[in-house]
């Protein structure tokens, strides 16, 4: 089963469209969390939103997960070993007020932490071509080192 998510801020419809798309022609089971977009999927089963519990079962449940290019998605998938593929969200498009989805993507591709498609084609071409999950481990926890600098940054 492959997890589609647009996390929970924004509609994000050229990804669900991308996905839904794809999947009208392929028998891989998609659930999706689509928020409230105008694009109405047809051949993906979808919620707008799901619950913390619902999207832990998701998470779980599936071999692929397919989202945004949102740090909260991306922390939970890296930190449940689950191959991730990212379609950044893109000023140009009207989908965010800036390219900072980009700019994060193209950083945690670099560390091997996601694969990232730059259009809905390479989307599909990497679903198809399958990805794993990063060797990279991260913990779903602040460390003790970062929390101690944090800390006495805030404290000058």
């Amino acid at each position: 089963m492959i997890f589609l998510t647009v996390g929970k801020q924004l509609p994000f419809d050229r990804l669900v469209e991308a996905v839904d798309q794809w999947a009208a022609k392929n028998g891989t089971e998609v659930v999706a969390q689509v928020g409230k977009g105008k694009y109405i999927p047809k051949h993906i089963r979808y919620y707008d939103f799901c619950s913390p519990e619902e999207m832990e079962s998701y998470f779980f449940q599936a071999e692929l997960i397919v989202s945004h290019a949102g740090m909260g998605t991306i922390i939970d998938t890296v930190v449940r070993k689950k191959p991730i593929i990212v379609l950044p969200r893109e000023k140009r498009y009207g989908e965010h007020r800036n390219n900072h989805q980009v700019d994060t993507a193209r950083s945690l591709a670099r560390m091997g932490l996601v694969t990232v498609a730059y259009s809905e084609d390479k989307l599909i071409e990497s679903i198809e071509a399958g990805v794993q999950a990063s060797d990279v481990t991260i913990s779903e926890y602040a460390s003790d080192d970062l929390l101690s600098t944090v800390y006495n940054l805030i404290n000058k």
